[in-house]
């Protein structure tokens, strides 16, 4: 299968660097002027992409009153009706063609999350190089087929999905001819905690699936970007904030711009430092071979007297032989006076 995608002009594979994307959602507080700044700083922290989300009140729920309309499972947004959260958290669509020439602008990729067919719609006008599929739609299996008829690629959050919710949602993307999909790792708790990320499962999901994987994040901080970059991931999303003091549905779990600039680097130091399977010295290595142990004379030692302990030791510099062959020389006669301090080698044996 093809674990493989290319979103805009960026390819994204097992050689690629991460995709990193900086998610708004809610965090413009209903201030256009807010994700513009967003999105601007997001550019400066480095990232790759930035993600809207598609939805209004009504196309994502109903207004309604009763308790199955309710929030009340121990989250920030308990004793909520779910119409009134989702009405402060949309981003307004007359927005989005802008923030989409804005974020081009700042050299960004941007494209969005929708949640039903009109949003798609408005999505292919725009013309997005891609969607994401959140984690709560994945079992919106008609939704999905609508997306991935589209041909562009699609990336699936996994946030409250069995196996069999996954393999159902990337059967649908293959059933209508798309190929291009990356499945993320994601943990649907606002914020999630560190031992709920079983991170290992990312490498697995690229193995079982054969897609690009990767992590939709929600913890704190950036210590699980990292890790899981160091486990294969090639996308990695994060919420992002102009400042958790502000407030909003989805500030207390997101990185403001300095920690999102940090990420960035760390994510970028760690693919460095994964670089390949490889046993070779660099040059730098080589030199510093210099400094590891050899075979040196530590006595003075008069011509015919004994190699013992005492006056042959492996000790640094790198400049005698190798300490291999310690064994073999004690015991040996030397074949000249030797000064202390003398690299050992074959012609002082006698």
């Amino acid at each position: 299968m093809l674990t493989k995608m290319k979103i805009d002009k960026k390819v994204i594979d097992q050689n690629s660097n991460t995709f990193i994307v900086a998610e708004i959602s809610a965090n413009h507080n209903g201030r256009f002027e807010n994700a513009v700044n967003l999105i601007k700083k997001a550019a400066n922290a480095g990232v790759d992409a930035i993600k809207l989300q598609t939805y209004t009140a009504d196309t994502i729920t109903i207004d309604c009153n009763n308790d199955y309309f309710k929030i009340n499972q121990g989250t920030l947004w308990d004793n909520r009706k779910l119409y009134d959260l989702y009405k402060e958290a949309y981003t307004p669509w007359e927005w989005q063609p802008k923030l989409k020439k804005i974020a081009e602008e700042e050299g960004l990729i941007c494209f969005s999350s929708p949640f039903d067919k009109t949003a798609v719609d408005f999505l292919e006008d725009m013309n997005v190089p891609a969607y994401k599929v959140a984690s709560f739609e994945i079992t919106d299996i008609p939704l999905i087929e609508y997306m991935a008829s589209k041909g562009k690629p699609m990336i699936l959050a996994t946030g409250v999905s069995t196996l069999n919710d996954i393999e159902e949602a990337v059967n649908a993307c293959r059933r209508v001819g798309n190929n291009e999909i990356a499945i993320l790792k994601c943990t649907s708790a606002y914020p999630a905690p560190f031992e709920d990320m079983n991170l290992k499962t990312i490498p697995n999901i690229a193995e079982t699936f054969g897609v690009v994987s990767g992590l939709s994040d929600h913890t704190l901080g950036i210590t699980v970007p990292i890790a899981a970059v160091s486990l294969g991931a090639k996308i990695v999303e994060k919420h992002f904030t102009l400042s958790r003091s502000d407030g909003g549905p989805d500030s207390a779990f997101s990185l403001e711009p300095e920690e999102l600039r940090l990420m960035v680097k760390s994510i970028r130091e760690t693919e460095k430092a994964l670089g390949e399977i490889s046993y070779n010295l660099t040059e730098k290595m080589k030199n510093s071979r210099e400094f590891s142990r050899s075979l040196f004379v530590v006595k003075e030692i008069k011509k015919g007297e004994l190699f013992t302990e005492k006056n042959l030791r492996s000790i640094r510099p790198g400049f005698g032989m190798h300490p291999r062959n310690y064994v073999d020389i004690i015991g040996k006669h030397a074949k000249l006076d030797i000064k202390k301090g003398t690299p050992m080698s074959w012609g002082l044996i006698e």
